[in-house]
Formats: structure tokens, C-alpha cells, sequence
């Protein structure tokens, strides 16, 4: 079985299903760590929505991808279940309310690297689900669409080939060479 590494890194909390990493030109995947939410008071700072475990976390990264634009991160704050940023460049609600539902995302590659047995939720998403059980392991029975989160650990919410979903619990799957395998009791709705 694998840990998660702090949601960000794709990952999110009861409220929201994992960002997915999406793909960037040359090939590298980008991650959504964060989106605007709106802005937060006169001077051009923004609420933001994190999918990062804490602000601090966003805070390591000091150039966020903003839709295409490049926004320096001047400092992040939490804020209740979010944080507020202030980034170079925006200096007014105006602004601030223009980048209202704009996601930030890093490259993939800019993530820290993960200790044995960990995993960020984005690099689960699109992977094949194969059923395993004391005979072994079966044809794939479906694609990771989801990660979640509602507080008791990692579920994931798998598209059947069908076009149904099933969501099944990391604790019952194992990461193993491209695919997880999650014992099929598990899998059956």
C-alpha cells in the first residue's frame, strides 16, 4: 500500500475531487496546486482554494503558471480553509478579481520527490485498475477519473470499461508497475 503525499500536489479534501495533472507543450504534465477564488480586499490579494495540505506548501514555489501567464508569488497566507496571496503585478481588486477562477499549476517534475511508498495524487489519475484476488491479477476492469478525500483516506473513483464508476479505498490497492491492483471484493457494486 502507498501514502499520499500532501494533496498537492493533485491531490484535494472532502469538497473537491483531485485536479487532474494536465499536459503541458513539450509533453510535461502540469499540476494544479491552488485556484483563485476571488480577490480579498482592495490591494490586489487573492482568496485562494488550495489543493496543497497547508499554504505553507504553495509557498515553495515561487513562480505559479497562471493560464499561460507566469505569476510571481510574493507571499501566501492561510486563511481559514484556504489562503490569500499576493502576487507581483497585481496591484488592485480589479486585477486581483480578474484572475477569479484561474488555476496555478507547476510542472510535474517541480514536485518534491516522494519517499518509498508515497504518491501524489495527480500521477494516479488515468492509471488502469486491474482487480486482484488469491488467483491473481484480472483484465483491466477500469481508469483512476478521481482521487477523493471525505476524511477517513485516499479513494479512488474508477471509470469501469462499462462507463459506470465504483470508487474503491487506497487501503485495499496496491501501486505496482504502471496500474493498481485493488482486491476485488472492493470492486464489486
Amino acid at each position: 500500500m502507498a501514502a499520499a503525499r500532501d494533496r498537492a500536489n493533485g491531490g484535494a479534501g472532502a469538497s473537491a475531487p483531485t485536479p487532474a495533472a494536465a499536459p503541458v507543450p513539450g509533453g510535461e504534465r502540469r499540476v494544479t496546486l491552488a485556484a483563485i477564488t476571488g480577490a480579498h480586499g482592495l490591494g490586489g490579494e487573492v482568496r485562494l482554494k488550495l489543493f496543497t495540505d497547508d499554504a505553507e506548501a504553495l509557498g515553495r514555489y515561487r513562480t505559479l503558471d497562471a493560464a499561460g501567464r507566469a505569476l510571481r508569488l510574493l507571499s501566501v497566507r492561510a486563511a481559514g480553509p484556504g489562503a490569500i496571496a499576493r502576487f507581483e503585478g497585481i496591484s488592485d481588486r480589479s486585477a486581483a478579481e480578474a484572475l477569479r477562477g484561474t488555476a496555478l499549476t507547476v510542472a510535474r517534475s517541480e514536485l518534491p520527490p516522494l519517499a518509498e511508498g508515497e504518491y501524489y495524487h495527480a500521477d494516479l489519475i488515468g492509471l488502469p485498475v486491474h482487480p486482484v484476488d488469491e488467483a491473481g491479477t484480472g483484465p483491466q476492469f477500469g481508469t483512476v477519473v478521481a482521487v477523493e478525500n471525505f476524511g477517513a483516506g485516499d479513494v479512488i473513483d474508477i471509470r469501469r470499461e462499462d462507463g459506470r464508476t465504483v470508487m474503491a479505498p487506497m487501503h485495499a490497492a496496491t501501486l505496482d508497475d504502471g496500474m493498481i491492483r485493488v482486491e476485488r471484493p472492493f470492486l464489486e457494486s
